[in-house]
Formats: C-alpha cells, sequence, structure tokens
C-alpha cells in the first residue's frame, strides 16, 4: 500500500504523521480493497520500494507508523 505523498524516505512519512498532517493510504491495482480501519504495510517510494513501515490506519488516514 502506499500513501497520497510519495515519501522518499520513512523519516519524512513518520515525520509528517508526528506533525499532523493528513496521510492517507490507497492500494493500487487487483492487489486487494482499499484500507479504511485497522493496520497495514506502507511501501515507498513508489515503484522502487526502498523501505516498508507498519502503520494504523484509521478513516483511511495512517494515524500512526512505526
Amino acid at each position: 500500500m502506499y500513501t497520497n505523498i510519495n515519501y522518499k524516505h520513512k523519516k519524512d512519512l513518520i515525520a509528517a504523521v508526528k506533525a499532523g498532517l493528513p496521510v492517507s493510504v490507497f492500494q493500487p491495482g487487483p492487489f486487494g480493497p482499499e484500507v479504511k480501519d485497522g493496520s497495514g504495510c506502507i511501501e515507498g517510494p513508489h515503484g522502487y520500494h526502498k523501505w516498508y513501515a507498519s502503520a494504523v490506519i484509521k478513516d483511511g488516514m495512517v494515524v500512526s507508523v512505526k
């Protein structure tokens, strides 16, 4: 799953979530439904997958990242 903003580094995603910025997620292609609530794996940057993060999602928005 990816974030709406193509973060180059996981630390950038973590900083955005800690700052309270709205970060939504999406799952491209036929790989599964959109995640609205729960947890999931986020990968980035889009297409390159140099980092992975475990995230908690509520109402389609990332609320915490590990």
